[in-house]
């Protein structure tokens, strides 16, 4: 789960992380009016979205009067965002985050994340910061350094302070620069955050350190005992489709095929989906319905598939084992009765009742197409994709 750049440096400041002086706006009269608020003589105009590279797309405005910040403000409010990291269809602008200009002299990075291939928390810093960081390890791999850090013992002062001569921080901003790295372990450490990445961190040229941005990520399954985090969920910025999925219970990522997918168990989620390129088709979305697919679910998820304008012609994949295939194949044609299908379908069944389960599509006198194995299943439903963009 992502959040804003403003919560994450809230956090941030929590644990004693120094940041510049800002507030929030949803308007442009609330963007001067922070400005006010806000000392000195320049200020930064930020679009808060769940998207890196923000200024690239001009999501990042620094104004020196309050007619620029209200012209800025009201050019960014509404407007979608389209960055490398957001995806063609852009993150929605709906506040802003008005920042105090600081004068730099360094930018710096720092990050930490969790590195399960090592089972450790892995501590990443440069000091060639306020750029993308993948460019940066591809063309000079040795600007970037890495700590590990055993979760059992926790970040260690020595592995701190490798970390700020690393950055080339200085004996005057040594003691600073410990205490800001350490903060920033243990926001990742007490709030169970997968990704905590300051970029820039800056030194001012009064030697301050200063997280100028910030992003937090947090692990989903742990969000049941961090419910202040959960709050701070921004549903704008989440596909619709998902945050419709997560309200009914399913499990559901949105892709950028147009076949329709609805399975039960991730792993033959992803074997589907495999199958479905493989055949030559490119799969709308993943869609794991669980062990519970009543009628009722069953339904909720054809019309969570459907939804997608793009999809072009739709597969159930049902392996039964806790579920029975006759339950499953009374909610498909429950959904199709009352949605109306307009795409082809394709169903395949297997495990516990599935000759009932065939009887009872072959028995309703609905367009369903049948497919005895996996591999049939995704060459039937892409042969009537197929079908439906031809005609």
């Amino acid at each position: 789960m992502d959040i804003h750049e403003y919560q994450a440096k809230e956090i941030l400041a929590e644990y004693g992380v120094k940041i510049a002086e800002g507030g929030l706006a949803h308007t442009a009269e609330e963007a001067v009016q922070r400005s006010r608020e806000i000392d000195g003589n320049v200020w930064v105009v930020k679009a808060q979205i769940h998207s890196g590279a923000r200024g690239k797309a001009g999501g990042i405005k620094v104004c020196r009067t309050h007619e620029e910040i209200e012209v800025a403000a009201e050019s960014l409010l509404g407007q979608r965002l389209v960055t490398h990291q957001s995806g063609p269809a852009g993150k929605l602008c709906s506040k802003l985050y008005i920042e105090a200009g600081t004068d730099i002299a360094r930018e710096l990075y720092l990050a930490f994340m969790i590195d399960r291939s090592h089972e450790r928390v892995i501590m990443v810093g440069s000091a060639q910061g306020g750029m993308d960081i993948e460019a940066l390890a591809a063309t000079d791999p040795d600007a970037i350094k890495k700590i590990f850090i055993e979760p059992a013992v926790g970040l260690q002062d020595f592995q701190a302070r490798k970390m700020a001569f690393a950055l080339g921080l200085g004996e005057e901003l040594l003691n600073h620069a410990v205490k800001t790295i350490k903060s920033c372990y243990r926001a990742l450490r007490d709030l169970d955050a997968n990704i905590l990445e300051i970029n820039p961190l800056v030194v001012t040229r009064s030697n301050e350190l200063i997280a100028l941005d910030a992003k937090m990520s947090f692990d989903e399954n742990a969000m049941f005992r961090r419910h202040r985090i959960s709050e701070l969920r921004d549903n704008t910025q989440i596909d619709a489709r998902e945050v419709a999925a997560g309200e009914a219970g399913l499990s559901y990522v949105g892709l950028d095929g147009d076949i329709g997918c609805m399975i039960n168990g991730a792993g033959l989620a992803m074997a589907t989906m495999d199958m479905i390129k493989l055949a030559g088709g490119e799969p709308a979305n993943f869609l794991d319905v669980g062990g519970g697919a009543s009628a009722e679910r069953t339904e909720k998820a054809f019309r969570l598939v459907l939804a997608d304008k793009g999809v072009k012609a739709m597969l159930v994949n049902i392996f039964a084992g806790i579920n029975r295939c006759d339950w499953i194949a009374e909610g498909v044609v429950q959904a199709v009765r009352n949605i109306g299908m307009n795409v082809p379908l394709v169903v395949r069944l297997s495990g516990t009742n599935v000759e009932e389960g065939r009887r009872i599509i072959a028995e309703s006198g609905l367009p369903i197409i049948t497919a005895e194995t996996l591999a049939d299943a995704a060459e039937k439903v892409v042969q009537a994709r197929n079908q439906v963009v031809a005609g």
